[in-house]
């Protein structure tokens, strides 16, 4: 749209080389003008929370959304670390340019909707919305994590598999286990553990591709990648014909093992959840000429989300996000970890979530890519105050 058309000046010249006083004369063609719905002082302050906790700790680099979740705008949407575009379109400085190609962090990739990531426990609301629907739990029913279950092998009696808990959580109930992100209750309500019936790897693919945690989301911009979410065919496909385990719809459950989904995903994903199943198209052209499609989920009650919703907002008053709880205005989120490598010794760290509670207007996701793990790692809600602290202060039109 923008971009137009070049123009041209033909010369006509005899067989020496001359000049014809006459010449044609092709005009240039103007691109349109485009409005946007980022608001470019919100984009840079997300940019720069983002680049300041990656380069302090030691991600490789990290994404963040903000989105309306009435009508799909795009308020912020930013990638790090970023290529300088006019040093590419001079093509002077060779060195630089040179750099970026070499660049380990991958400048050239917009992480925001052509990155795909494990997203580990931010996929936990969905979850509960399923098991919900499916009637398989109350929200006041009660699973006692110890920091573990572990299950005996059918085929050697002396091997026992060991899934572990963030730590011991005692007796917690839905929206405590979305407050503290309990892996066993999630194991146990998306695998099913002891007497607790679980969703089961079918339900839980059914359940998140509901909400389009693997894409697309059908933005007007090219690049956009779709995620994964694992399910047996996925597993045979990718694994020579292995079969599907029930260690694997655990690690599923609490979004790992092949779970897959890029930060723009997650946003639409996580908007729907804040208007009660409300699907919108995020995209970036301001013309309301333009009718974007929507979807309205159908199969989740409304009960359901306020149950979720009040386990976001505990994550914030009491839970993983506490760091949140200081600001002027209120969030409900949820936070995650995913080990990613080989080794495990990396994480790839989020969180996501909706403000104001009370009336939600805006979806948000921070992601923090491949930074150090270990028993103290920094997650993206150290990238998330300092821009909600900005946010309160400097356009609070976003916040009130």
């Amino acid at each position: 749209m923008l971009e137009g058309a070049n123009g041209a000046k033909l010369i006509e010249r005899d067989a020496t080389g001359n000049a014809s006083p006459n010449s044609t004369l092709i005009a240039p063609v103007s691109g349109a003008n485009v409005t946007l719905t980022v608001d470019a002082k919100v984009q840079n302050e997300m940019h720069k929370a983002i680049a300041a906790l990656s380069e302090s700790v030691g991600y490789d680099g990290g994404a963040g959304v903000m989105m309306d979740i009435t009508n799909g705008d795009i308020i912020a949407l930013t990638s790090y670390p970023e290529y300088d575009a006019e040093v590419l379109s001079l093509g002077k400085n060779t060195s630089l340019i040179g750099g970026y190609r070499h660049d380990s962090r991958k400048p050239y990739l917009n992480r925001a909707l052509g990155g795909i990531y494990t997203p580990g426990s931010i996929i936990k609301p969905f979850l509960a919305l399923g098991a919900l629907t499916e009637g398989i739990i109350t929200p006041e029913k009660q699973i006692l994590s110890t920091g573990s279950i572990s299950l005996q092998s059918p085929y050697d009696p002396n091997i026992t598999y060991v899934y572990k808990d963030n730590k011991a959580h005692g007796w917690v109930d839905m929206r405590q286990a979305l407050a503290v992100s309990s892996n066993v209750y999630f194991y146990s309500t998306g695998g099913g553990y002891a007497d607790q019936k679980g969703l089961g790897i079918l339900n839980i693919g059914k359940y998140t591709r509901l909400f389009e945690l693997d894409g697309p989301t059908g933005i007007e911009i090219e690049g956009e990648k779709t995620g994964v979410i694992p399910s047996p065919e996925w597993k045979e496909k990718n694994f020579k014909g292995d079969i599907w385990r029930i260690g694997d719809t655990y690690n599923t459950a609490i979004g790992q093992y092949g779970f897959q989904a890029t930060p723009l995903a997650m946003v639409r994903s996580v908007a729907g959840v804040a208007n009660d199943g409300l699907l919108v198209t995020p995209h970036l052209l301001k013309d309301d000429t333009i009718v974007y499609p929507t979807k309205q989920i159908t199969e989740v009650a409304t009960s359901s989300y306020d149950v979720v919703q009040e386990g976001m907002r505990m994550v914030v008053t009491e839970g993983t996000g506490q760091l949140l709880n200081y600001l002027p205005f209120d969030i409900a989120a949820k936070s995650g970890t995913a080990q990613v490598g080989i080794s495990k010794k990396y994480v790839n760290a989020w969180i996501i979530g909706f403000f104001p509670y009370e009336n939600p207007r805006y979806a948000f996701v921070f992601l923090m890519e491949r930074g150090p793990g270990g028993e103290a790692v920094v997650g993206a809600t150290r990238a998330a105050l300092p821009f909600f602290t900005w946010l309160a202060e400097y356009a609070p039109e976003y916040t009130e």
